[in-house]
């Protein structure tokens, strides 16, 4: 099973998973009077939103390079990430203005009865296995999209923790407060995760790369081809799972342009070997000592060990 197919798997996985969770928790929190509950349960709402969103970008990161798009459309995977942490976010500010609203309210509310205990644990197990597979999914096929949605999903499992144990207080002390407390609390939580996500995905727009050991490996493969010296100036773009490495390498200068292409070529065999999920390399030649002084970026082998 391919890149591709294992993520729709998941995505599916995702969308039946949290409907089951959604209706369940929304309809026993609405019955018993589970303010709590029923934010669990609208969190759980915006997970089948976001899973849908992962099953409609997996077909466009599956088109093939065109005119328009000649690194292919990878980068759709980051931009749908980017959406998804908006729609926790909002997801969040609802919940937050509407426990404030029922703190000051005045209104008289019911304990909750202790179906509602028994659905909030149902949901932590079944939270527990979704986190547990869109993760490792997603780390085994390189998906930013899943491993966002696998850390929403490991947060849930904190905040449906957080609505049991307010709900057992709640049900010990007879104090309805504290399970809207608890809903304040989430719509906080759920906030949080939105800009964690947000940030993480925007360090990626900004061609950024989160582990920069990958250098070390990019310049030890240069090292053990004969004829390649000095890599440098090397930068790293990523695109969706795959990385298009550019870097600059010297030879001797007294070489043919044959030769010195098929070190080059060598080179980005190396790298390809030694480095996972390469996407392309771009290989610029240099004769060997040739300084420029106007060199403003990119990583070199000297500076970076």
């Amino acid at each position: 099973m391919n890149r591709i197919q294992n993520i729709k798997r998941a995505s599916w996985i995702g969308v039946i998973g949290n409907t089951i969770l959604a209706v369940l928790k929304i309809f026993t929190g609405a019955v018993t009077g589970s303010f709590a509950v029923i934010g669990d349960g609208i969190d759980s709402t915006t997970d089948i939103l976001t899973s849908f969103l992962t099953l409609w970008v997996t077909k466009i990161i599956d088109k093939p390079p065109d005119e328009e798009h000649p690194y292919g459309h990878g980068r759709a995977e980051t931009i749908a990430t980017g959406i998804l942490a908006f729609i926790i976010f909002y997801a969040g500010i609802q919940l937050i203005i509407t426990s404030i609203q029922r703190i000051f309210s005045g209104e008289v509310s019911q304990i909750p009865s202790a179906p509602a205990i028994y659905v909030t644990i149902f949901s932590i197990i079944v939270k527990i296995f979704l986190a547990w597979y869109k993760h490792s999914t997603g780390k085994r096929e390189k998906s930013s999209m899943l491993i966002a949605d696998a850390k929403n999903m490991r947060n849930d499992v904190f905040l449906s923790s957080s609505v049991l144990i307010g709900l057992i207080f709640t049900y010990v002390f007879n104090l309805p407060i504290l399970d809207k407390i608890v809903a304040l609390f989430l719509g906080v939580w759920i906030i949080k995760v939105a800009i964690e996500i947000f940030y993480e995905e925007n360090h990626e727009l900004m061609e950024g790369v989160e582990d920069t050991s990958v250098y070390n490996q990019i310049f030890h493969a240069v090292g053990i081809v004969e004829g390649a010296y000095n890599p440098h100036k090397a930068r790293i773009r990523k695109i969706g799972a795959y990385l298009i490495i550019d870097l600059d390498i010297e030879v001797d200068g007294q070489m043919t342009v044959t030769a010195s292409h098929e070190i080059a070529r060598q080179v980005e065999k190396s790298i390809k070997e030694h480095v996972e999920h390469v996407y392309d390399v771009l290989i610029h030649v240099e004769p060997l000592g040739n300084v420029e002084e106007d060199e403003k970026y990119g990583v070199c082998s000297k500076r970076h060990k």
